[in-house]
C-alpha cells in the first residue's frame, strides 16, 4: 500500500527555496574563490571525479562513459483522481568510442546506452489521466538497452550517417530552450505519439521509437553551410516495447516510420554578434494502416458498416528557438539571458487522436545574481483533439446517451526553476496546472508539483 505524503512537497519546496537563496553557483567553468577541497569537489564535472584517473586515461584512448541519474517526486496537490506522491527514478548509462583515438581513422563514432527505470509507476495514468504526462520519467519499470549505433562523418563533418538502434527524439523536433521543463510534452511533443494505437481502437502494428524506446533505423544528415542543415531518417515501424529493448523483429507488414527535417541556424558562428536562434520545419510518415476515427467510434455502438482504415499516417511540425536578450557576450559559458521557444504541429483528424498542437515558453538563465547557471522557465502547451473522433462520439451519444464525453482539448502550464547546485548536481521544483486531462471533461483539472534532481557520476 502506498503511503500518503500530501504535505511533503510543500516542505521540500520551502527547504529548496531557502537553500537556493543562500547557495552560490558552483561550476567547473567558473574558477572557485578559494582552492579548497570542498570547492574542488563541488566544481568537478562528476560526483566521483576522475575515477582515480581512469576517466581521463580512457578518454585519451577514445573511450568515454557516463552515468546519469534522475530522481523525481511527482505529487497531485489538488484535483485529479487522488492526492498522491510517489518516487520515480531513472539511471542512464552510456559509452562512446572514438575511431580516431582507437583505430586512427577520422569521423567514426560508436555509441551504446542503457536505462534502468524504477519506482512507483504509473503516476499520470493512475492519478491524473493526462496524455502529456507531468513527469519526465513516468515510464514503465525496466532495465533495457536504449540506443546502439555507429555514426560516420564525411566531407569534413558536413555529412554524417548513423545506423543501429535509434530513438527519434535524439535527432528530431526538440527545441533547445525547452530542455529544462519536466512535463514530457516539452521533451517530445505528444502529437507525435499519434503513431501509437488509439485507446479503445483495434490494435495495429505501429508504434513510436521515442525514449525509452528505440528501433532499428538509419539517419542521414547534411550541413552544407554553418547555417543550414537537413536530415532524414527511417525506422522500423513497430519497435520492441519489451522490458529489455533488445529484441529485433523486422516485418514488412508493419511498415516503416520516416522523419524529415530542415533547419536554419541564426547567428551561431564565432564571428556573429547578433542573438542566436534555430528554426526548423519537418514531418513524419508511417506506412502502416490506421483506423478511421469517425467510422470506428460509430462502430462501437453498431452504427455504420464497421471500422475503415487509411493507408499511412503523417504529421508536420515547425519549431523555433531564439535568444531574446543576452547579459554578456557570446563567450559567456553560462549563456545568461532570456530565450524563447515555440513549436506547432498538425496531423490529419480522420486517423489521429491529436489534430493540432502548440507549445511555447520563456527561459531565463542566470536571473539571480551569483547563480549564473540556474534557469527559470514558464511554458504552456495546448492540444486540440480530433474533430472527427468527437463527431463520431457525438453520433454514438445520439443513440446511446452518455456513452462518451466527446474529446476536445488538453492543456498544461508549467513553472519551474532548475538550480545548478554543483557541477554534477541539480535540484528542480516544477509546478504544473493540467487542464482537461485526457482531452475531455472525463477527468477533473489538477495542480501538480514535481520535485526532480539529477546527478552525474
Amino acid at each position: 500500500m502506498k503511503k500518503k505524503h500530501n504535505q511533503t512537497p510543500f516542505g521540500l519546496l520551502l527547504a529548496c527555496g531557502l537553500a537556493l537563496a543562500v547557495t552560490p553557483t558552483l561550476r567547473a567553468e567558473s574558477p572557485p574563490a578559494a582552492d579548497s577541497a570542498l570547492m574542488r569537489f563541488a566544481t568537478q564535472d562528476y560526483l566521483f571525479g576522475n575515477w582515480g584517473g581512469w576517466r581521463n586515461t580512457l578518454s585519451s584512448n577514445g573511450v568515454d562513459f557516463e552515468f546519469f541519474y534522475i530522481g523525481a517526486l511527482p505529487s497531485v496537490i489538488s484535483g485529479g483522481s487522488e492526492k498522491e506522491t510517489v518516487y520515480q527514478g531513472l539511471m542512464a548509462m552510456w559509452m562512446d568510442l572514438d575511431s580516431k583515438k582507437l583505430l586512427g581513422y577520422e569521423g567514426g563514432h560508436f555509441h551504446v546506452s542503457g536505462l534502468w527505470l524504477h519506482g512507483e509507476k504509473p503516476f499520470s495514468d493512475a492519478f491524473i489521466g493526462d496524455l502529456n504526462k507531468v513527469s519526465l520519467i513516468d515510464y514503465p519499470n525496466a532495465f533495457k538497452l536504449w540506443e546502439l549505433y555507429y555514426e560516420q562523418k564525411f566531407l569534413g563533418n558536413k555529412l554524417s550517417l548513423k545506423a543501429g538502434l535509434l530513438s527519434v527524439d535524439q535527432d528530431f523536433i526538440r527545441p533547445e530552450w525547452a530542455s529544462i521543463f519536466v512535463n514530457q510534452t516539452y521533451f517530445f511533443p505528444t502529437i507525435a505519439f499519434n503513431i501509437f494505437d488509439l485507446p479503445g481502437f483495434p490494435v495495429g502494428r505501429h508504434a513510436l521509437p521515442t525514449s525509452p524506446l528505440s528501433a532499428v533505423g538509419a539517419r542521414l544528415r547534411i550541413d552544407p553551410t554553418e547555417s543550414f542543415f537537413a536530415q532524414a531518417a527511417v525506422y522500423d515501424g513497430n519497435p520492441d516495447r519489451s522490458k529489455t529493448g533488445g529484441e529485433i523483429h523486422l516485418d514488412p507488414e508493419e511498415g516503416a516510420l520516416a522523419y524529415f527535417e530542415a533547419g536554419y541556424k541564426l547567428n551561431q558562428r564565432q564571428t556573429d554578434t547578433g542573438l542566436p536562434g534555430t528554426y526548423k520545419v519537418g514531418g513524419y510518415y508511417h506506412s502502416d494502416d490506421f483506423y478511421d476515427n469517425y467510422d470506428t467510434a460509430r462502430a462501437f455502438a453498431g452504427l455504420g458498416t464497421g471500422p475503415t482504415v487509411h493507408s499511412g499516417n503523417y504529421g508536420i511540425y515547425a519549431t523555433a528557438d531564439q535568444m531574446l536578450y543576452r547579459e554578456l557576450d557570446a563567450q559567456d559559458a553560462a549563456k545568461q539571458g532570456l530565450g524563447a521557444f515555440a513549436r506547432a504541429g498538425y496531423a490529419p483528424e480522420d486517423r489521429n487522436l491529436v489534430e493540432w498542437a502548440l507549445d511555447g515558453g520563456l527561459v531565463y538563465r542566470g536571473l539571480i545574481p551569483s547563480r549564473d547557471y540556474d534557469s527559470l522557465g514558464l511554458t504552456a502547451a495546448w492540444m486540440w483533439m480530433s474533430s472527427d473522433l468527437a463527431r463520431g462520439q457525438r453520433a454514438v451519444n445520439a443513440v446511446a446517451p452518455g456513452t462518451f464525453k466527446p474529446v476536445d482539448y488538453e492543456g498544461v502550464v508549467e513553472l519551474t526553476y532548475k538550480a545548478q547546485l554543483t557541477a554534477w548536481w541539480t535540484l528542480q521544483p516544477s509546478l504544473q496546472r493540467v487542464i482537461h486531462p485526457g482531452g475531455s471533461s472525463s477527468h477533473p483539472d489538477a495542480w501538480v508539483v514535481v520535485l526532480m534532481t539529477t546527478l552525474r557520476f
